[in-house]
């Protein structure tokens, strides 16, 4: 495919899982993540998690738990290298009246035509 074709479905890969995040939507979280124990998830504060059965054992507490987020993302920007594609960007979590900034990458191989996401990482940004 050509890099901006691969640009833009990376990007509408990241915004589903985003999506997915704010309508607490387990079933499209499971959609855009590879199915395997290669994939690593590590959330502000939490251990390292890795492989199918804990990444989406920490989704299900989270898309359950009481927070009600809303992402506001900026600084975005997109890389491709073959079948490989990351995100870097901020995620502006918006919760009631609390608000804070968390510095995200997103990674994705390909899987025939749609972009699984493999890694994620989001550490907090200090004030």
């Amino acid at each position: 495919m050509e890099p901006d074709v691969d640009n833009v479905t990376i990007r509408a890969a990241n915004q589903r899982f985003y999506d997915a995040h704010e309508n607490r939507d387990l079933a499209a979280m499971e959609a855009i993540w590879e199915h395997s124990e290669r994939i690593v998830c590590i959330h502000p504060g939490w251990p390292i998690l890795r492989g199918w059965r804990d990444v989406m054992a920490s989704w299900q507490r989270i898309l359950a738990g009481p927070a009600r987020n809303q992402f506001i993302l900026t600084n975005l920007e997109v890389g491709v290298d073959g079948d490989l594609g990351w995100v870097t960007l901020d995620e502006n979590l918006m919760d009631g009246p609390a608000t804070s900034t968390v510095a995200a990458t997103n990674l994705f191989i390909r899987d025939g035509t749609e972009w699984r996401m493999i890694h994620h990482h989001g550490s907090p940004v200090m004030r």
